[in-house]
């Protein structure tokens, strides 16, 4: 039976304490699919201070004291940054996407073994979430594509976090029985492009901040040689017309990373929207233009959809 969007506005998850009415309100106003992080979140502050209740004053200062600890963190950073030199300040970030495919065995264990490994392999992802210097996001593909269930968006201004995590990841119950069936590796980079009619977008690409619309599409992306063979001047007036099209469409957010000399592609792009609709118009548009007679591979394509790193797992499993 599907669900329209009235339903997921109103979603309140499962909770083990009382909330009055006013704390399930403000709940609404968080996106449903991180509601339930923040709702667990909220109990577990509750817990841990002795409150029975969830009234509007104790998300208030549940939230506070996060975003105080988010603040005090990030001051620390700037603190940091001061300190190296003007060019290290403009820090990049490591991107990888990973996909995995459970192992159909899973399935078949009986119930309480599977719900036990479930649950240890969520909250070791939201540890690590949590406590990590990396920001996860978690995406499903249960039911869009035969090739894998899940996909971990991972940043991190560090390498081997990534590596590290993954170790630790494959050494859970479940993790056991994840197949990692593609994964793309890139960084954060200004791009040498201008962006003529939004000067500011090209900014944002040293920094990215993801997790903002319900779904995301990723492919690798790799031009021909003969592109780059062109002068600065003549690619610059043929992105002109590319950035031209993917202006007409705002409610598309485009994430552009690089992998030259890291991985197979050249760029991974990522699409964030509300609205797939646009992206398929989009894509279309994209094909008539000059640019396109440069691509020589751009698949395969991922259809993904955001949900809390509970959800995506319980989607798969």
């Amino acid at each position: 039976m599907s669900i329209d969007d009235k339903e997921l506005e109103d979603f309140m998850p499962a909770v083990e304490l009382n909330w009055t009415d006013e704390a399930v309100e403000r709940m609404k106003n968080v996106p449903f699919f991180v509601r339930k992080s923040v709702v667990r979140g909220i109990e577990n502050y509750a817990k841990d201070k002795g409150i029975e209740e969830v009234d509007d004053a104790v998300v208030s200062r549940a939230r506070q004291e996060r975003e105080g600890a988010a603040m005090a963190a990030s001051n620390a950073e700037k603190a940091q940054a001061q300190t190296a030199t003007a060019e290290k300040a403009v820090r990049r970030q490591y991107v990888n996407f990973a996909f995995y495919k459970l192992d159909p065995a899973f399935r078949r264990l009986p119930k309480e073994e599977k719900e036990s490994a479930k649950k240890e392999f969520i909250d070791f992802l939201e540890d690590w979430d949590t406590q990590s210097k990396m920001i996860l996001l978690s995406y499903s593909m249960v039911g869009i594509r035969s090739d894998c269930d899940i996909m971990l968006w991972r940043i991190s201004y560090e390498l081997e976090e990534f590596q590290r995590m993954t170790t630790k990841l494959l050494q859970t119950r479940l993790g056991a029985y994840l197949i990692i069936t593609t994964s793309y590796l890139s960084m954060t980079k200004r791009s040498m492009y201008q962006d003529m009619f939004n000067p500011e977008h090209e900014e944002d690409r040293t920094h990215i901040i993801p997790g903002k619309a319900k779904y995301l599409f990723i492919y690798p992306f790799v031009k021909s040689r003969e592109w780059y063979l062109l002068t600065q001047f003549t690619r610059q007036g043929i992105m002109d017309e590319h950035i031209y099209v993917g202006n007409k469409f705002p409610s598309v957010k485009l994430n552009t990373t690089y992998s030259f000399g890291i991985d197979d592609q050249e760029f991974v792009v990522a699409f964030e929207t509300d609205y797939p609709a646009d992206f398929v118009d989009l894509v279309m548009e994209l094909r008539e233009t000059e640019g396109s007679r440069y691509v020589v591979e751009d698949t395969p394509i991922f259809t993904c959809i955001a949900m809390s790193l509970e959800d995506a797992i319980n989607s798969m499993a």
